[in-house]
């Protein structure tokens, strides 16, 4: 008997949820760098940190995800494979 795990999706709720949040942050972040009393050079560099921490973020999240789907899809070759040999073996097989 061969279990396939349930595929876990959001919901379009959470998903607009996700974006509402990483907007307003964004925006707050900005607002702040932008009113900050410093330098322009001051603001320009914390702009420009803000931008990699975010890519690094997105890029991690990807590797992460990357990670998770190649080792579901091992999980499932080794899963067929077992199937296979046991639909195969015959315990009454006279030795």
């Amino acid at each position: 008997m061969s279990e396939t795990p349930v595929k876990q999706q959001g919901t379009a709720a959470f998903y607009g949820q996700a974006v509402a949040s990483f907007s307003v942050a964004m925006a707050a972040t900005a607002i702040g760098i932008y009113r900050l009393n410093a330098d322009a050079w001051v603001r320009a560099f914390l702009a420009i940190a803000v931008l990699y921490l975010v890519t690094s973020a997105f890029t991690l999240a990807k590797v992460v995800r990357d990670r998770q789907e190649a080792g579901q899809i091992v999980s499932r070759v080794e899963q067929a494979r077992l199937d296979r040999l046991l639909a195969e073996h015959d315990p009454f097989e006279k030795l």
